[in-house]
C-alpha cells in the first residue's frame, strides 16, 4: 500500500499508523481519513496482525483534529464534510467495528476531532507537556465526530461538560488522574511505551483480547444482568479454540503458551 497522508507498516504482528502532516500539525482532510480508514480496515482484516499503534509524525502533535484551512475552502454553511464525501473523520471514529485493541500514543496536541481519534481507541498513552481538548465551541463547530458521546462516557460528568461547553484544553497530568489516560512518559519514551503495551496485549490469547474488547464495548449499554446473559461471538470464538485449554495448562507447567493465531 502507498499512502501520500498517513504512514502504515507492519512489524512483528503490531500495526503502526502514522498521520503525516506535520506541517499542518496532523490535521485531517478527508483524503487523509479515506486513507487512515484503508489502513486501519487493513489492519482489522489482517490475521497476522494483533494490535495497532496510532500517532502523529514529528513532537508537536498527534492531530489536530478537523483541517480547518481545507474546511473553509471546500465546505459549505450547513455541512460537517464534504458532500460527495461519505469518508468516516479519521478512518474510525464511527461505523467501524474492531476488536482487535488499538493504542493511541498521544504525541503534543489531541485537540478537537484529534481527541476524538484517540477517544476511539482502546489505550492512550501521552507524552509529558501534551495537552488534550475540545475546542470546537470557539470555533463554531461541534464535537460530532464521538466526542460529545465518548469524552462523557469515558471521565466524569462534569469535568467532560467543562471541556466541551469551554472548549479548554486538559494537560496530560490531568487527563492521566481523570482516567483518559493511561500512562504519561516523557516524549522520547513515547514510543518505547506505546510499544510495550502493545508487545504486552500481543503477547496474550488473541482470542481472549478479541471478546474482552467485544464484551466490554457492545455490553456498555446494557444493565450488567443482561450483559452477563448476552451471547458474543468473540466470546464463543474463544471458548471454542485450543486456548481455553492452551493457558491453564501452560501455566501449570510453567511455560510459555502457544496460542492460536487469532
Amino acid at each position: 500500500m502507498e499512502f501520500k497522508f498517513i504512514q502504515y507498516e507492519k512489524r512483528d504482528r503490531v500495526a503502526y499508523v502514522t498521520i503525516n502532516r506535520p506541517e499542518r500539525l496532523n490535521a485531517l482532510h478527508p483524503p487523509a481519513s479515506r486513507e487512515l480508514r484503508e489502513a486501519f480496515l487493513d489492519f482489522r482484516d489482517d490475521p497476522d496482525t494483533l494490535v495497532s499503534i496510532l500517532t502523529g509524525a514529528g513532537d508537536r502533535a498527534f492531530c489536530t483534529g478537523n483541517d480547518l484551512k481545507y474546511h473553509v475552502q471546500h465546505i459549505q454553511p450547513g455541512e460537517l464534510w464534504p458532500e460527495a464525501d461519505t469518508t468516516v473523520f479519521g478512518g474510525i471514529t464511527d461505523d467501524f467495528e474492531c476488536w482487535k485493541p488499538i493504542i493511541a500514543a498521544v504525541n503534543g496536541y489531541a485537540m478537537g476531532g484529534g481527541l476524538e481519534l484517540a477517544l476511539a481507541c482502546d489505550i492512550i498513552i501521552a507524552s509529558e507537556g501534551a495537552q488534550l481538548g475540545l475546542p470546537e465551541s470557539r470555533v463554531g463547530l461541534v464535537a460530532t465526530a464521538g466526542g460529545v458521546h465518548r469524552l462523557p462516557r469515558q471521565i466524569p460528568l462534569k469535568i467532560a461538560m467543562g471541556m466541551l461547553l469551554t472548549g479548554r484544553p486538559m494537560t496530560s497530568r490531568d487527563a492521566h488522574s481523570w482516567g483518559l489516560v493511561n500512562e504519561v512518559v516523557p516524549l522520547t519514551k513515547l514510543a518505547a511505551a506505546a510499544e510495550r503495551w502493545a508487545v504486552e496485549i500481543r503477547d496474550c490469547a488473541p482470542l481472549s483480547v478479541r471478546a474482552s474488547k467485544q464484551m466490554v464495548m457492545s455490553g456498555m449499554g446494557m444493565p450488567v444482568n443482561q450483559a452477563m446473559e448476552t451471547a458474543f461471538s468473540e466470546l464463543d470464538n474463544a471458548m471454542a479454540s485450543a486456548d481455553f485449554v492452551e493457558g491453564p495448562r501452560a501455566f501449570s507447567e510453567k511455560r510459555k503458551p502457544k496460542w492460536s493465531r487469532g
